[in-house]
């Protein structure tokens, strides 16, 4: 058997270790499911995105909400609770 070592913060190992034994498996069991179904589907085994944020089209709102707010033109909205 080889062993593998990461790096990652404090706080996420020990979430991640809460995590997994709430569920009721390892660290290790985990890594070797995901490196399991990698190698299976030959990809990453779930979806990949970028931060919204960075996106053409928010960057181009941001840009125009910036413009209107230098131009004075500002739109006063009203906080409402939620239930």
């Amino acid at each position: 058997m080889a062993t593998l070592s990461i790096r990652t913060d404090d706080s996420k190992k020990h979430n991640f270790e809460g995590f997994c034994e709430s569920i009721g498996i390892t660290v290790s069991s985990a890594v070797n499911m995901f490196m399991t179904a990698c190698l299976r589907e030959n990809k990453i085994p779930f979806e990949l995105k970028a931060d919204p944020f960075w996106s053409e089209e928010n960057q181009e709102r941001l840009r125009i909400s910036l413009e209107h707010a230098k131009q004075g033109k500002l739109t006063k909205h009203e906080i409402t609770e939620v239930d």
